[in-house]
């Protein structure tokens, strides 16, 4: 039960499965959980890192699917009794050239950027074992989305005091003003990946002042990253990094070493803490 586990969601390919690679050849002292949607992709990754000489574990996760979570969190809860490690990478992003209108593609990109990294964080972050790690995969896009926000949308997301309600709420209103096609009108920017992003950074910082505020003994520390522009399904073939580069930061912050106060609550990119 006392069995040290990592985990990371989205793993069967690209940045999600170079994390877990990361992982293994730095020799996390414990099982690393592979997660993906489909099962099948998923066993297939496992089996590709088995010959490797990498030994993982599967769980089927799908973080828009409630259920799907409260089984991987049983799973965590009977199987080790808590997580050590938890990498949010799953994530979506629409082509440049994609057809859909615009407040399709916010609503459905925000279903599982951000809605769903707060699925899995609610069910997981309890589970959380004293000098646990927490990596919210995020990307610089969120930065440059909110300097394209208006001073007051700036304003909200960089108050210090921001509740999680209150981002669901602005999160929400992003979505709303898409799809009436009034978005840039209202303040927001025209990327509905990098507003996803601005939410997934923003909560990763409410995250971590909850768990100093209710766990400050425990020694937690959880970040959002930007893994960088790595040559994936997402981002394309032109991207300048290779997912093994790309899962450089994720894993640095995901094995910190235990009695380490910082980074905690930050935007970290190529290992460095940048300004939000």
């Amino acid at each position: 039960m006392s069995k040290t586990v990592a985990l990371v969601t989205g793993a069967n390919k690209g940045i999600g499965l170079a994390i877990v690679r990361g992982l293994c050849r730095a020799g996390f002292p414990g099982d690393v959980v592979v997660t993906a949607r489909n099962e099948k992709l998923g066993r297939e990754a496992v089996d590709m890192l088995r010959e490797e000489g990498l030994e993982t574990v599967f769980h089927q996760l799908d973080i828009c699917d409630q259920t799907s979570i409260e089984r991987l969190r049983d799973f965590l809860q009977n199987t080790y009794g808590g997580l050590d490690v938890l990498v949010n990478n799953a994530g979506i992003a629409y082509k440049n050239n994609a057809v859909e209108p615009f407040g399709e593609q916010a609503e459905v990109t925000m279903r599982t950027n951000f809605w769903g990294t707060l699925k899995v964080s609610r069910a997981l972050l309890p589970l959380l074992r004293p000098n646990a790690r927490v990596v919210n995969v995020s990307s610089f896009v969120s930065k440059t989305a909110l300097d394209q926000c208006s001073p007051q949308l700036q304003a909200k997301f960089r108050d210090a005091e921001l509740s999680e309600e209150e981002l669901c709420s602005l999160m929400e209103g992003f979505v709303k003003a898409a799809q009436r096609d009034k978005h840039k009108e209202e303040g927001w920017p025209g990327t509905a990946y990098g507003t996803t992003k601005i939410g997934v950074t923003v909560l990763s910082r409410i995250q971590a002042r909850i768990l100093s505020q209710t766990r400050g003994a425990d020694g937690i520390l959880l970040n959002a990253c930007c893994p960088g522009w790595v040559r994936t399904d997402m981002a394309g073939p032109k991207a300048t990094k290779s997912p093994e580069e790309g899962a450089v930061t994720p894993v640095y912050l995901a094995l910190l070493p235990q009695g380490e106060k910082e980074p905690h609550g930050q935007l970290v990119w190529d290992k460095e803490v940048r300004e939000w």
